[in-house]
């Protein structure tokens, strides 16, 4: 199964608790298709991903223009059977009973 959010033009903090947010309500194997103009995204969520538990797939499709004309690149993450939680304010950084 695949799932679409669109993050916009949200920010690496911003961007990583919605991408939570959304896949800590989703089935362990499912592919989230993230769409975003962040230029951090291809940092930021493949390290999330190594530290939460979740698999970075990489960018799907070309990039299109957003609605404000900015670049926007679609990523896939997979959903891990055993991911682990990230602290409410600081989603880069685990939950302390994590």
């Amino acid at each position: 199964m695949i799932v679409h959010v669109d993050g916009g033009d949200l920010g690496c903090a911003r961007l990583l608790v919605l991408l939570r947010a959304r896949a800590r309500d989703l089935d362990p194997g499912t592919v989230v298709h993230l769409t975003t103009s962040d230029p951090v995204a291809p940092i930021d969520l493949p390290a999330w991903c190594r530290m939460t538990g979740h698999r970075y797939l990489g960018p799907v499709g070309d990039v299109a223009p957003g609605p404000d004309g900015a670049p926007r690149t679609t990523y896939a993450v997979e959903v891990g059977a055993d991911a682990r939680a990230t602290d409410p304010d600081r989603p880069w950084h685990l939950a302390p009973d994590a």
